[in-house]
């Protein structure tokens, strides 16, 4: 499977699906235009990927600064995909990263880890110096 890899612009996160590591990375700011239309190729690629995943171990890495309504709805769509999946056997994790100052991402970070059944969903803060 090929990796995706959609570089950031000012109102988009940089991501990168890896298949070869199973490492599925967002990051940066999400505010785009049209978020159904920017995250529509993100979740084709997600549904493949997780249809073809078998025993190994994937986890997926968010650090995004700053986002819109609309994307918060596209994440816990996608959460809901991957909660889905684990219940279904699959091995997915996701690391919920944010700067421990920045109370709107963990408050986020938290509400979704609350919506979720089987997913294991880890908020993991840090510093800007870069410490947990």
């Amino acid at each position: 499977m090929e990796k995706l890899l959609i570089e950031k612009t000012h109102s988009s996160p940089h991501i990168f699906f890896d298949s070869d590591a199973h490492v599925l990375t967002i990051e940066g700011e999400s505010f785009p235009e049209n978020t159904a239309k920017f995250y529509a190729p993100v979740f084709r690629w997600l549904q493949q990927y997780i249809a073809e995943l078998q025993d190994e171990a994937a986890r997926m890495e968010i650090d995004i600064v700053y986002f819109n309504s609309s994307t918060s709805k596209i994440l816990l769509d996608m959460f809901h995909l991957l909660d889905e999946a684990v219940a279904k056997g699959k091995n997915i994790t996701v690391h919920w990263r944010c700067r421990d100052e920045n109370e709107m991402a963990i408050e986020c970070g938290e509400e979704f880890k609350e919506d979720l059944r089987n997913l294991p969903f880890h908020i993991i803060t840090y510093s800007d110096n870069g410490e947990s």
